[in-house]
């Protein structure tokens, strides 16, 4: 009898051959060598964020032989916010004057006009539309907080942690920008102005407060003799808010004005030259050049930097420890600070807290910049 087609089939199909263990590691080579990288995230990132979420939702106790974690829900948040420690993380309020009621309209009125854009640019999306209202939504917040607080009343933990954001990193990125300008010319010793300006992003965070420490000491410090010059000799800048975190802003901007400067000057010379010396030959003056050829060329990198600054600033701990220990009051305490007393009281499930309302207003402001400020800096490169 001949062979039926199938039998056919299944003399020309052998089964497939069995692998053994070494093919099976050869074939799965690519998910093992990323596999250590996944547990080390998962352990030292994951791992601590969702641990520190249950320590913000408990209330930490200790007790004979151990500690006791009991459940609390929000309340850590409701004190922070609404309870007895409001005025840490908020502060105090005061009415809203002409001024701060001006400032407070021209916001909004500006916010409603960037919504009329968005949906008559034709650009219209749900996914757009959620991220620009949770981001309208937190600087009206936080604009209504800067006005009761800062003028008039006294601002907590939260509003003086963005005064060393926005104002630290705004005055540290002019700062860096003119010294890139200066050392990106053919002025003699430039390469020498380039280590000096780099040299203060090699010293510690420690070692910088210490030494503005030591520097703003009016009575026996190496300064002290200009200070009484001045007449400054009796004056006690740690016994006022507004001079100690001036203070605080200055170390730190010292700090890190080294890393916009050298970032910057690397963009700056990398620049095509050719269009600089067309500009130059059709007489175009050196507001025009930057204006027109300079800034747009470096946009996209000033953009990532000052992302970069804004992460890192809002968790400053370093300078306000030591200069001020958080003081006068809380007047110079960071958010991060404020996190590192509480848990340095053992209130654990406070310190969560803090930390998680300083994880959402980073969060949704550098994805805010990310997302209206930095993409539309590579389109316009584009």
């Amino acid at each position: 009898m001949a062979p039926t087609r199938t039998d056919r089939i299944g003399e020309l199909d052998p089964a497939p051959p069995k692998f053994g263990l070494a093919e099976w590691i050869d074939q799965q080579t690519g998910k093992l060598f990323v596999l250590p990288a996944v547990i080390i995230l998962l352990t030292f990132a994951i791992f601590p964020l969702l641990v520190s979420a249950y320590l913000s939702l408990t209330k930490f106790k200790l007790v004979a032989g151990g500690f006791d974690l009991r459940y609390v829900g929000l309340r850590n948040f409701k004190k922070l916010f609404f309870g007895s420690q409001q005025y840490h993380l908020l502060g105090t309020f005061d009415a809203f004057g002409p001024f701060e009621w001006a400032v407070f309209v021209t916001v909004i009125a500006a916010v409603v006009f960037w919504f009329w854009r968005f949906f008559t640019g034709g650009a219209f999306n749900v996914a757009g539309l959620v991220g620009r209202l949770i981001s309208a939504s937190l600087l009206v917040a936080l604009t209504w907080l800067i006005l009761a607080t800062v003028f008039g009343g006294y601002p907590g933990s939260l509003v003086v942690t963005l005064f060393y954001v926005f104002v630290g990193v705004g005055v540290q990125f002019c700062i860096g920008l003119g010294l890139a300008l200066l050392c990106g010319q053919a002025i003699r010793g430039r390469n020498a102005f380039r280590i000096i300006f780099f040299i203060p992003l090699m010293v510690t965070p420690v070692g910088i407060a210490y030494m503005f420490r030591m520097l703003a000491d009016m009575q026996r410090g190496p300064l002290a003799y200009v200070w009484q010059w001045f007449g400054l000799g009796e004056f006690s800048w740690a016994a006022d808010p507004w001079t100690a975190r001036l203070v605080v802003l200055i170390g730190d901007t010292w700090q890190w004005v080294p890393f916009m400067f050298i970032v910057l000057l690397a963009a700056i010379e990398n620049m095509p030259r050719d269009q600089l010396e067309a500009a130059k030959i059709d007489g175009a003056g050196g507001w025009q050049i930057f204006r027109d050829i300079t800034w747009p060329s470096i946009a996209p990198v000033a953009a990532t930097i000052v992302l970069i600054r804004l992460i890192e600033a809002f968790k400053i701990i370093d300078l306000p420890n030591v200069l001020t220990n958080g003081g006068p009051g809380i007047a110079t305490e960071s958010l991060t600070l404020h996190s590192f007393i509480a848990w340095r009281t053992q209130d654990l499930g406070g310190s969560a807290a803090v930390g998680y309302t300083l994880l959402f207003v980073s969060t949704i402001t550098c994805v805010s910049f990310f997302n209206f400020i930095g993409q539309r800096t590579r389109k316009t490169e584009a």
